[in-house]
């Protein structure tokens, strides 16, 4: 088994609209994280391709931060080569629509969060290193 990655970084940025128009209201996630439970880890929000972890969730004053450790070899391979996008999966409970056809989300329930290419917020991306590096 290879050693894991660990990644962190903002799986959503508050009040910064993605490229649907939506936005992330600051406690939108509080419901979710009161909840604690299990949110996978998937790849390209494919059902069934968990590739790792998270090991933190917290919504702080930019978003909600995340970290987590990749385990299959596939998806470190994805990030050896670049892959650094996150991009949440979620229902809408509460939210607002916007004038420019997007949303204010207001309370949503995370599903899973994938690692991605592209993702739909600009500014939802990790950093990696490997777990024992970053432990030393």
């Amino acid at each position: 088994m290879s050693t894991p990655v660990l990644i962190e970084g903002y799986a959503a940025v508050f009040g910064e609209e993605d490229l649907s128009g939506d936005t992330v209201r600051a406690g939108a996630f509080a419901r979710t994280l009161r909840r604690r439970g299990v949110v996978p880890m998937l790849l390209h929000h494919s059902a069934g391709t968990v590739v790792g972890h998270w090991t933190r969730l917290v919504e702080d004053g930019r978003g909600l931060f995340v970290r987590g450790l990749v385990e299959t070899k596939t998806a470190q391979g994805l990030i050896e080569s670049g892959l650094n996008g996150l991009s949440i999966g979620f229902r809408p409970r509460f939210y607002r629509p916007l004038s420019n056809a997007g949303r204010e989300l207001i309370e949503i329930d995370l599903v899973e969060i994938s690692l991605v290419a592209e993702p739909m917020q600009p500014a939802a991306r990790f950093t990696a290193a490997t777990a024992t590096a970053r432990a030393a």
